[in-house]
Formats: structure tokens, C-alpha cells, sequence
């Protein structure tokens, strides 16, 4: 009997006393999964290069649309340039815009939402129909545009999806401020003199946390698809730079030749990456998610 009480006591304290949110998010397979992939990616677009040099800025017609073999181990593309290399090339520039433009993105988004759900009233409500009409025109007939008229470099593709891509964070982080405004501790800072400003830095934000990580992750990963998008449209970055979108596209009527180490390799590196983001936030969703555990 008394082991019995025992064991209730101490499954009464795993409850009372969660474990660490890295103990939690360890426990998900599946993000670390996700984790894995990320960082394998990032070594071999950034490290890879250093090891597996290739130039992939001028062109070599005596080397074109080779089979992968010990010298070019993934093939080469139209242009001579070989195949492996330029998937890393490519994928500096897709995860530098994903990772950037996400940031961007929920950086955005968390100010926004923050700033109308604690104001409020009438601040709230015109700041929030800002987000419902920019919701309701889709972020890529916009990226679509803006790519077509500027042509932009990687620096102002990170720019123009952060700019489409924050009204997402701001709905969730004003939800959130909606919940937090009216607890003791805010209110009890207000009613001592201290700012909104000060309120929404101190408490609002941080105790937002939880919301702002796990969207900053889902906008890495719709980051990275839009940026494919664009590109395999032919309106992001230009020759000789590229990325997995513009690798796609440009393998894609070498597809029917039966040329597939121009299209496979690039289309394999976005679904796993988005996948691993997404994978990663859901574990992060979870990991913060307390509440209803048993």
C-alpha cells in the first residue's frame, strides 16, 4: 500500500514538476529527426564547398549534361557546372533567404500583434484589418509581382518575403497579447507607474515566447518554398547565382531526357528541409505545451 502512495506522490510531482523543455523537445524522434536534417544541410551547403571545390561561375561546354560518375559525382547541368557543387551553391542562398526572411518575418509579426492586441480599441481594430486585407491577397501573386518589376538580388528577395510573409506571427502573437494584457503582473505594473512600452518588453514578449519561437520556424519553412516558387518561375535571384528553385526549373525539360540528377537532387534537398523545419516546429509546439500532459 505504501508503495503504492509512493509511486502516486511521485507521478503527483512529474506533473507538478515538468521536465526541461529540452528534455521534452529530446523526446520528440521526430524533431530531432528534423534537427539532424537541418544541421546535416547546413554543414554540406556551407562546409561542403570547402571540401568539394567547383566553379560555378563560368561555364564549360566540353563538360555538358554529364551522368554522375567519380569525377563529377553528380552529373553536370546544361552549362558544364558540376551538378553536386551547385546543389551546395544553391543551398546557401535557399537557406540564407529561408532562414533571414523567416526571422524577418516573425520579427515583424511579433511587434504588430503585440502592439495591437495591448493597445487595443480602435488601434487594434485598424491594425488588424491591415492583416485581414493582407491576408486575403496571396503572398505569392505579391512576391510574384514585386519579383517581376525589380528583379530583386538575395538581399531584397529577404527583404520582399519578410514584407508578405509576417501577418501569419501577428495574428498569433496578437491572440496570445490578448490573454496576457489583463494578468496581475501587467496590471500590477501599469498601476505602478511603468509604460507600455515597458509592459509589452517585460512581460508581454517574453512570456510570448513559446508562440513566437514556433511560428519563427514555420515561416523559415514557407520561406524556403516561396523562395522555390519564385525561382522556379524565373524571378529570383539571377545567373550565375542560383538556388534549388532555379535548379529545378532549369532541369526540368532535361527531366524528359532522362537526365535526372538535374532535377532529383535539388527537389529532394526542399522537401526534406521543409519538412525538417516543420518537424522541428512541431516538436517545439509540443515541447511548450505543458499543459494537458499527463
Amino acid at each position: 500500500m505504501s508503495g503504492r502512495v509512493e509511486t502516486a506522490g511521485r507521478r503527483g510531482l512529474v506533473a507538478q514538476f515538468p521536465a526541461p523543455l529540452g528534455a521534452r523537445f529530446a523526446r520528440n524522434k521526430l524533431a530531432m529527426a528534423g534537427v539532424s536534417v537541418v544541421g546535416l544541410f547546413l554543414l554540406f551547403c556551407f562546409i561542403g564547398p570547402l571540401l568539394y571545390s567547383t566553379d560555378q561561375t563560368h561555364t564549360d561546354l566540353t563538360q555538358v549534361n554529364l551522368p554522375p560518375s567519380g569525377s563529377h559525382w553528380l552529373g553536370t547541368d546544361a552549362v558544364g557546372h558540376d551538378q553536386l557543387g551547385r546543389l551546395m551553391y544553391g543551398g546557401q542562398v535557399s537557406l540564407l533567404v529561408g532562414l533571414t526572411a523567416g526571422v524577418l518575418a516573425t520579427v515583424i509579426g511579433t511587434l504588430w500583434g503585440a502592439v495591437a492586441g495591448y493597445a487595443g480599441g480602435w488601434v487594434d481594430a485598424v491594425m488588424m484589418r491591415v492583416v485581414d486585407a493582407g491576408i486575403a491577397i496571396p503572398a505569392l501573386f505579391i512576391l510574384l509581382v514585386v519579383s517581376a518589376i525589380t528583379s530583386p538580388g538575395t538581399p531584397g528577395l529577404i527583404l520582399i518575403l519578410g514584407l508578405v510573409s509576417w501577418l501569419v506571427p501577428s495574428r498569433l502573437v496578437r491572440a496570445e497579447t490578448l490573454t496576457l494584457k489583463n494578468r496581475d503582473y501587467v496590471l500590477t505594473l501599469r498601476a505602478t507607474g511603468g509604460t507600455h512600452g515597458r509592459a509589452i518588453r517585460r512581460h508581454i514578449l517574453p512570456n510570448s515566447v513559446s508562440t513566437i519561437v514556433v511560428a519563427a520556424t514555420f515561416q523559415i519553412a514557407d520561406a524556403i518554398l516561396l523562395v522555390a516558387y519564385v525561382s522556379y518561375l524565373g524571378l529570383g535571384v539571377q545567373p550565375p547565382k542560383t538556388d534549388w528553385g532555379g535548379m529545378l526549373s532549369a532541369g526540368l525539360t532535361a527531366a524528359y531526357s532522362g537526365r535526372w540528377w538535374l532535377i532529383v537532387p535539388p527537389g529532394l534537398a526542399i522537401i526534406l528541409v521543409v519538412c525538417a523545419f516543420n518537424a522541428i516546429g512541431d516538436g517545439l509546439r509540443d515541447a511548450f505545451d505543458v499543459k494537458g500532459r499527463g
